[in-house]
């Protein structure tokens, strides 16, 4: 057999070849990675899919960077879909910021174009290596979202979502028993920045963890945890509706908190997720599997939380692929789903009632916008207040929540989120 069929490549390849779907996925196809995990076959070791996941996300959270390195050594630049820039993605990315030997890095790349340019791909990855090509640190953004960021957040901001991308997310954890804080904390060797939150720097895998099994806490970034707590706890038996409810973190801090919740999600599998969760933490809520827009509750209620869909780029720290597959058609298009879902949540709101709105998106047109123009009948904004944030958070001049890249960067950062709040009369 010669050796340019997969039964000769050299060990590792698959999960290279593997990485190139992944980034083909994200790339052309704009799937989000996680999604484009599922659809990777072929690759029965854990450690083969874990190594393939591991190199795509790298590629994407430098590929700027990446791509000026290939275009500074190829006469003329390669397209942005060609299989040799990706295969030369994926052998500098392993080998400038993944530790791989060069030699590795080179031989399981070249498999990916066979019956195509493997002496280009060659030639470009030994000038670079040869010449000290290094990648910068911080990543640079993709140009459009710098753009659009700079002129959202200006320059500090831009340049703090820059630094966002090295290093590795803290881990935030949310309390099912606030009172038990600084309990968890010292069991955990955690630190905390508010009342029923935990945040951990290295915390290995998270099942492992005290407290896991007996479902104390949930995994929650910080920025997550506020659409929820700005509903407060119920007086009396009030009743919540949390809407596209998975993964399900929301569902299970109103539950906690007293409320009678109702969490409505319209995908089968992601509303399986929150009721392992909701089994394991020992929290109650009712479950609907439904669209939102096709759905209606049997009665108003005393609170609804819509965290709607959106472009979630304030999520980019964790998952990189949001920079390069979210076009500023489809954030427009969401902006109006938005517009429309909060409309028909509404409806669903008690007089006295309040209703919350997030995002966990970076794109004013997603956020303050939506909010701002949101004017149904009965409803006046309820301006979130200082001493309901942690420190180092604070509302708007409009009354709004808005967390910016480079928001409690001293304390490890969070993800970019905006909440609105609203009271009818």
């Amino acid at each position: 057999m010669n050796k340019t069929s997969p039964a000769g490549d050299p060990p590792g390849t698959p999960a290279r070849r593997a990485a190139l779907r992944l980034l083909d996925a994200v790339m052309r196809r704009g799937l989000p990675l996680e999604a484009a995990l599922g659809a990777v076959g072929g690759l029965p070791k854990a450690e083969d899919r874990g190594l393939a996941r591991a190199i795509a996300s790298e590629a994407l959270r430098r590929m700027p960077d990446l791509d000026a390195l290939i275009d500074s050594a190829t006469q003329r630049p390669l397209p942005d879909d060609a299989k040799a820039r990706f295969a030369l993605r994926i052998a500098l990315v392993q080998a400038l910021a993944m530790d791989t030997p060069p030699h590795a890095a080179i031989s399981t790349a070249l498999p990916l174009v066979d019956g195509g340019p493997r002496k280009l791909v060659h030639g470009v990855f030994g000038t670079l290596m040869r010449n000290g090509a290094t990648l910068p640190t911080p990543p640079e953004l993709p140009v459009p979202v710098a753009m659009r960021w700079r002129a959202a957040w200006g320059e500090d901001a831009t340049e703090a979502a820059r630094t966002g991308l090295t290093g590795k997310p803290p881990l935030d954890l949310t309390l099912a028993d606030p009172a038990r804080t600084a309990e968890w904390a010292e069991r955990l060797g955690a630190r905390s920045l508010m009342t029923g939150h935990l945040r951990l720097d290295e915390a290995g895998g998270v099942t492992g963890l005290e407290g896991y099994d007996e479902g104390a806490w949930w995994v929650q970034d910080l920025s997550a945890s506020m659409p929820a707590r700005l509903l407060g706890r119920p007086t009396g038996d009030g009743r919540a509706l949390d809407l596209c409810a998975a993964p399900g973190g929301k569902t299970l801090q109103l539950a906690a908190a007293g409320w009678r919740v109702t969490a409505v999600e319209m995908a089968g599998t992601r509303l399986a997720r929150l009721s392992e969760n909701l089994e394991r933490t020992g929290l109650s809520a009712e479950t609907v599997e439904a669209d939102v827009m096709r759905w209606s509750p049997p009665a108003p209620v005393d609170a609804v939380l819509l965290d709607a869909p959106c472009s979630a780029t304030g999520i980019f720290r964790r998952h990189p692929d949001v920079l390069h597959r979210v076009r500023p058609s489809a954030i427009a298009e969401l902006a109006e789903t938005q517009a429309a879902m909060l409309a028909r949540a509404a409806e669903w709101v008690k007089p006295g009632g309040t209703l919350v709105y997030a995002v966990c998106s970076l794109e004013p047109r997603e956020g303050e916008k939506v909010a701002g123009a949101f004017a149904a009948p009965g409803f006046s904004r309820d301006p979130i207040r200082a001493e309901e944030l942690p420190e180092g958070l604070a509302p708007d001049a409009d009354g709004f929540l808005r967390v910016a890249p480079g928001a409690l960067s001293d304390q490890g950062g969070c993800d970019g989120f905006f909440v609105a709040r609203f009271v009818k009369a």
